[in-house]
């Protein structure tokens, strides 16, 4: 879909599977939220857990809530593709359906987008919360995503750990020409890199996102394979999908970014000059790590 006079600014995008422990504190969030002018799209992965039920109650109160439910579990990253694509915002701006918002994140992550035309993303500090909601402790933010130079912002982001910036808002042309997110594991990291290789990302200097950290969390989805086939059941297939095959996608999405971003031909070369430093070092890292405790096991 295109954006139309009649069409909210912002789409706020929840993907969800059984998410009925935290669904409506997330719910409640994003509804009190000081700017008004956003659609939220819901797309519910069959879930199996009062998470319809839950859903439909909403979208009844709200009638800024368009609720969609697969009919079968397509996957996390394929569920997360789908609010994008229903969009009608000339922003789009991901949710979670554990984590928490307050009040002033989009009126802010907003003004601070449509006052830099030359940024791709706006987002703001995060802080990591437990199970009840207190906040356990405060992530700094250390990438340099506001580098006028693309290649130094890929740089960062492939060693520099930390960053939400998937979750904040971000122009919706632009996003739709990175998509789709990957069905590996950190693809988000695949996609935020894209963006930042089409812009500069906006970081507003107050704590406005929660992340909840619970043992539920999909990042405690298990190894490698158990969080590659979460985000796709096609890659529990051991055979059509091995491990070699999931670590190529992923190197392969950062490729992708950057032969897709509009670069000059310098520009393009340094940032696929940046990819191999990063794989080599990979390897260097394994290396030095297996010696290391070797050292350990022979004292």
């Amino acid at each position: 879909m295109t954006a139309d006079s009649a069409a909210p600014t912002v789409s706020v995008g929840l993907p969800v599977y059984n998410g009925e422990d935290y669904l409506r504190e997330s719910l409640d969030a994003l509804l009190a939220q000081t700017y008004t002018d956003f659609e939220l799209i819901i797309s519910d992965n069959a879930s199996t857990d009062a998470t319809a039920a839950i859903c439909a109650e909403y979208a009844a109160r709200d009638p800024r809530i368009r609720y969609v439910r697969q009919e079968v579990n397509i996957g996390a990253a394929p569920n997360h593709n789908v609010p994008p694509s229903l969009a009608r915002g000339r922003y789009f701006k991901w949710a979670s359906d554990d984590d928490l918002y307050r009040p002033e994140l989009l009126a802010k992550c907003v003004e601070a987008i449509e006052q830099r035309p030359d940024h791709v993303l706006a987002h703001a500090w995060d802080a990591v919360i437990d199970e009840h909601g207190e906040i356990i402790f405060q992530t700094p933010y250390v990438i340099r995503t506001d580098d006028p130079d693309p290649a130094r912002r890929l740089r960062s982001l492939l060693v520099e750990p930390g960053g939400n910036d998937y979750y904040g808002v971000i122009r919706t042309d632009v996003l739709r020409r990175v998509l789709p997110y990957g069905s590996y594991p950190n693809s988000d990291r695949t996609l935020v890199a894209a963006l930042a290789l089409h812009g500069r990302f906006y970081q507003v200097p107050e704590v406005l996102y929660l992340r909840r950290d619970h043992p539920g969390r999909a990042t405690r989805a298990g190894d490698w394979r158990a969080r590659a086939a979460m985000l796709d059941p096609r890659y529990a297939d051991r055979v059509r999908y091995p491990l070699v095959r999931i670590y190529a996608e992923y190197v392969a999405g950062f490729l992708s970014g950057i032969w897709r971003a509009p670069l000059t031909g310098t520009q393009r070369l340094r940032c696929y000059g940046e990819v191999g430093r990063w794989f080599l070092s990979l390897f260097t890292t394994r290396r030095k790590r297996a010696s290391v405790e070797d050292q350990v096991e022979l004292s």
